[in-house]
């Protein structure tokens, strides 16, 4: 079954939605409402039909149709609070680069759906409003002044979207008036702006970093929007994390509640990849594939002498999928230790015996580590104070050299044994580089469809795939939760399978331990 579906009131018999008013009330709305969401509601429940015969229509016995749960969870619109706001015929209709398109425009009525592995009497479940150029937009090009803002902490594909928002708005737009913010989200009323213009970002994709600069915390919201409103910006683009997609949020809020006519999207960056809804981050490919790099370099160092142990500290500081992904890619990797995955030390079944055992069988050991793994350990042994950096994140210990000081000291003073050990953190040269193909086909999409959203006059968005559909996300829903491996999910049984390390954990301990994550993950985010 296809993710993307359309529900085109000519050829569907749905009798009228109904709105999901919190968690109780509902009231009736004309179909023709989908096109422009009211601010109140933003997800619907649309009742379809059951799916006898043919996959998208079909009647009950007595020709009524059947409501089979199908959700909407939409995003604003500027219309919500500016209710006679003109729109204007789409540029992309006279584009040379677009005539070719056998659909350029996306009906108001697709959506993405976020499950695509459904039984045959489960309700459809929720959907994203599909992302791309609608028909009318709510902004005459020549009228458009736009900005873009990089928030937090470096990810490879940063200048990529950067680049790909301005020539987005420039070719596909013809708009001219494009502003860089420099220095994060205080750059806003601390700094002076950059003039963007295509040249200028011509090459930026080729470079590591943000072009724009970054910072983390200074989030005001009333000087940002004090800034907005006498720069006479009226289109904001918001690169970063889960803070700073938070922060995204509440200049929407705001622009609402001043009535200005000002879209606000929001680009959702975490090189961790643990922002959830979305099929992965950008620059999570290029972050394992550069990963290998220090995996390969540790195995050969530990293969070159006796009872050689490696240990490569990987980024994750709540979410292991750089360190999984990375080890899966490897073959090389012998033990792979994640957040989400309690470890123990000593003892039967423990990491000492297991390291003890593979130098037994092939003379060496690599071990890939997640930063945020050990932490409770660790924070033991130093007695940390639980120090939070300017984004309101806690500040990790560092759990590779506290690991490579304890398997040292159990066997050169515990056991007497001699071990070659060899530690390697190459975070911050990850972090640093450019983004490879694949991301940078991936950073084009996010650029164009978030451009695409704000000219049609939707606010207060994010985007992202949804089963490799790209959809437009409300923001609550990426910064409600964070994404964390499933330890009771076939891709981490792939790693255990591929690593035949110990899952330290037994059958019964596994549910409970997810539970407490997401008990955890829950108090972070509120």
């Amino acid at each position: 079954m296809d993710s993307t579906i359309s529900l085109s009131s000519s050829s569907l018999l749905l009798p009228s939605p109904r709105r999901r008013l919190g968690s109780k009330s509902q009231a009736s709305i004309s179909l023709r409402n989908l096109r422009r969401p009211s601010l109140k509601s933003r997800t619907f429940l649309v009742p379809s039909l059951s799916r006898q015969n043919r996959p998208i229509r079909s009647q009950s016995s007595n020709h009524q149709p059947q409501d089979d749960g199908f959700v909407l969870e939409d995003v604003p619109h500027l219309t919500d609070f500016l209710s006679n706001l003109p729109s204007y015929p789409n540029p992309l209709q006279q584009s040379q680069a677009y005539a070719v398109v056998k659909k350029t425009f996306v009906s108001p009525a697709d959506a993405v759906a976020q499950k695509v592995v459904v039984q045959d009497d489960s309700p459809r479940g929720v959907h994203f409003r599909r992302a791309g150029p609608r028909e009318k937009v709510y902004f005459k090009s020549e009228e458009v002044r736009a900005c873009i803002v990089t928030c937090g902490g470096l990810c490879p594909g940063i200048n990529t979207v950067i680049r790909e928002i301005v020539c987005g708005l420039s070719y596909m737009y013809g708009v001219e008036d494009i502003l860089g913010i420099e220095g994060g989200y205080r750059g806003f009323y601390s700094k002076n702006t950059l003039k963007l213009t295509p040249k200028v970002v011509n090459d930026i994709h080729k470079r590591g970093g943000t072009f724009l600069r970054t910072s983390r915390g200074g989030h005001d919201t009333n000087k940002i929007v004090d800034n907005i409103q006498d720069r006479g910006i009226n289109q904001v683009y918001i690169i970063g994390g889960d803070g700073t997609q938070k922060g995204a949020a509440l200049i929407y809020e705001e622009v609402e509640k001043r009535g200005l006519q000002v879209a606000v999207a929001g680009v959702p960056k975490t090189i961790d990849n643990d922002i959830t809804v979305i099929d992965k981050s950008f620059g999570f490919d290029t972050a394992v594939e550069e990963a290998q790099r220090a995996i390969n370099a540790a195995h050969v160092e530990v293969e070159s002498v006796e009872n050689g142990i490696g240990i490569v500290k990987l980024m994750g500081r709540y979410s292991g999928f750089i360190a999984l992904h990375a080890t899966l890619a490897s073959r090389d990797v012998d033990c792979c230790l994640i957040p989400e995955s309690p470890f123990y030390l000593e003892g039967q079944g423990g990491l000492f015996e297991f390291i003890e055992q593979r130098l037994k069988e092939n003379g060496h050991i690599v071990i890939v580590v997640a930063e945020g793994a050990g932490q409770e350990y660790v924070a033991q042994q130093i007695h940390a104070a639980g120090e939070k950096d300017a984004s309101g994140n806690k500040l990790l210990l560092d759990v590779g050299i506290w690991l490579t000081q304890k398997i040292k000291d159990h066997f050169t003073k515990g056991q007497q044994m001699a071990v070659n050990m060899k530690y390697i953190d190459p975070t911050y040269m990850i972090r640093a580089i450019p983004s490879n193909a694949s991301d940078n086909i991936y950073c084009t999409l996010l650029a164009h469809s978030a451009v695409h959203g704000a000219m049609a006059g939707y606010s207060g968005f994010t985007v992202g795939p949804v089963n490799s559909r790209h959809a437009y996300i409300p923001i609550s829903r990426v910064t409600e939760t964070q994404n964390t491996v499933n330890l009771t999910d076939r891709m981490w049984a792939r790693l255990l399978a591929s690593t035949n390390q110990p899952s330290f954990l037994e059958r019964n301990e596994l549910q409970s331990r997810v539970d407490l994550i997401n008990s955890n993950l829950e108090n972070t985010s509120t």
